[in-house]
């Protein structure tokens, strides 16, 4: 594998210029990203503002690898600022990540990532507990770093701040589904469950957001237009190369998506008000990766090895984040057209301008509270 390696490093060299990057200049929603008037005691009833701490599990892509890399060499370095769920490098109007949207609005957001680091790294990490390599039955004991973190920061209140704390975890549990007897839906559900169970029971005030798996029937449609790609593919992702050919990996992406929405249909965290968990499935039928004007796989997306995001794939994944943390549970975008980066930054709803949520997606009414 190092031989294979070192020879594709040899073939892609470094890509020389600017890497591309997109931000949301201008962003307004008047009326609607302000905080609550009180601190809400709901966890439906939370106003993006009112998150004071940001937290993430998961693996790679969560940890931001690769996302200013010029070459497969730079694959290994974190880019933690730059990741989309949690990085609070540069700022929403040159690069977009969920924590850059609600630092917009809440300046003192704490526990977004910065610069380049592992997750022992605290100035780079903050609370950015994940860990690449990671598959789902390394995500308890990311949850448990993450709570003794909070719990013993004398910036938080654990009592009283808001957290919301991102979970994406999935890609290197398919990429083993093939031939590891462990690698199943039900025990990848089963890890994700021990993880948010020590959420659930460490931290008082808490959303969960849980962004749903990607199809990764998506690799095997690069592969198809790009060989080079096919062979990196094949080292990062064994269940997608050509020893597996009858590998479903659609089908097994599928069943695993499942899972995660029986996660949140089941209620099982919605026993106390300051706790939920939600999924946002932007990615689920995102089953074409971007083209470019002429038809081609837009290989700015993604970082040199083809499957990780670039900083340029890491801000267009927030767009999609954002927008389903803002749309209601039954009609959230699954499928996001990553060809197109004009796609717009949306606003919460003026009639029910929280997280949405299960509860506050059937009726909110019940859960409404004045904002400031």
């Amino acid at each position: 594998m190092k031989t294979v390696l070192a020879l594709i490093l040899a073939i892609v060299g470094v890509v020389s210029g600017d890497l591309k990057d997109l931000g949301y200049p201008n962003y307004n929603c008047p009326g609607v990203m302000g905080p609550s008037a009180t601190v809400p005691t709901n966890a439906h009833s939370v106003r993006p503002a009112d998150i004071k701490v940001i937290g993430a599990l998961g693996d790679s892509l969560t940890a931001g690898n690769g996302a200013a890399a010029t070459n497969l060499d730079g694959m290994r370095y974190e880019y933690r600022g730059l990741a989309f769920p949690i990085g609070g490098d540069k700022n929403l109007d040159t690069h977009v990540t969920l924590a850059n949207v609600l630092l917009k609005y809440n300046s003192k957001l704490f526990g977004q990532s910065h610069g380049i680091g592992t997750q022992t790294m605290w100035s780079q990490a903050q609370l950015n507990a994940a860990v690449s390599g990671s598959t789902s039955s390394n995500l308890a004991s990311q949850a448990l770093d993450l709570v003794h973190k909070i719990q013993t920061h004398p910036q938080i209140d654990i009592q009283n701040d808001w957290k919301l704390i991102h979970i994406f975890i999935g890609g290197n549990d398919v990429c083993a589904a093939c031939y590891s007897h462990t690698e199943t839906p039900q025990i990848w559900q089963d890890n994700i469950k021990k993880a948010i169970q020590i959420l659930h029971d460490n931290l008082p005030r808490t959303i969960v957001s849980l962004t749903g798996l990607f199809d990764m029937v998506i690799l095997r449609t690069i592969d198809a237009a790009n060989d080079l790609c096919k062979v990196i593919h094949g080292i990062e992702c064994k269940c997608d190369s050509e020893g597996y050919p009858n590998f479903d990996i659609e089908a097994v992406s599928r069943a695993f998506q499942a899972k995660q929405m029986e996660l949140q249909t089941s209620g099982i965290y919605d026993d106390r008000t300051d706790f939920t968990l939600i999924v946002q499935p932007f990615l689920f039928n995102t089953t074409q990766p971007p083209k470019t004007a002429d038809g081609q796989i837009d290989l700015t997306f993604f970082a040199p090895d083809c499957f990780h995001f670039s900083q340029y794939g890491h801000a267009l994944v927030a767009k999609g984040l954002w927008n389903n943390m803002v749309q209601p549970v039954g009609a959230k975008t699954m499928a996001m057209n990553y060809s197109d980066p004009t796609t717009a930054l949306l606003c919460p709803s003026a009639s029910c301008p929280f997280i949405r949520t299960t509860k506050n997606s059937a009726s909110c009414a019940h859960y409404l509270t004045p904002g400031m």
